[in-house]
């Protein structure tokens, strides 16, 4: 197995801590991301691209996925779930990830959920109707940004 030089001759990086609005705001650059979540006791990883809603993380889904079913059987209560997001540049690797972790509940509202509808696009095959959408309420947003040593003073 060979390495390419320039990957990995980057160097040691620096990692700074993001406060919670700066790491929100770098999470809704984006449009994908990784929703974490438990299924049959175990972290369960799916790409997923989101939205932001008044600081609340919006993802469509669809009846049969595991997601759907979680957060229908919380009552209300919703699912703990962690969702990640992050631009790092593979050849410098600079840049930032964003975790935010929270709980997931299905919207129910259809006004809500139309207007979801037309905010997020899902980028999967649309082999399934993606006709449900999840907000996650984040009640811990933390994130680092990557810098080489120089940047960080």
């Amino acid at each position: 197995m060979t390495f390419d030089n320039a990957r990995t001759a980057a160097g040691p990086r620096q990692s700074i801590e993001l406060d919670g609005a700066e790491a929100l705001r770098l999470l809704g650059s984006l449009s994908l991301g990784r929703i974490v979540f438990t299924r049959h006791a175990l972290p369960t990883v799916r790409p997923v691209n989101h939205v932001l809603d008044r600081g609340d993380i919006i993802i469509r889904t669809h009846e049969g996925a595991a997601l759907t079913s979680h957060a229908r059987r919380a009552n209300g209560q919703g699912v703990v779930v962690a969702y990640e997001a992050d631009a790092i540049d593979p050849d410098t690797h600079l840049g930032w990830s964003v975790v935010a972790t929270g709980y997931a509940h299905l919207v129910t509202d259809p006004d809500e959920l139309a207007r979801f509808k037309s905010l997020l696009r899902p980028w999967a095959p649309p082999v399934l109707d993606m006709d449900h959408a999840v907000r996650i309420r984040p009640d811990l947003i933390t994130g680092i940004r990557l810098v080489a040593p120089e940047e960080a003073a």
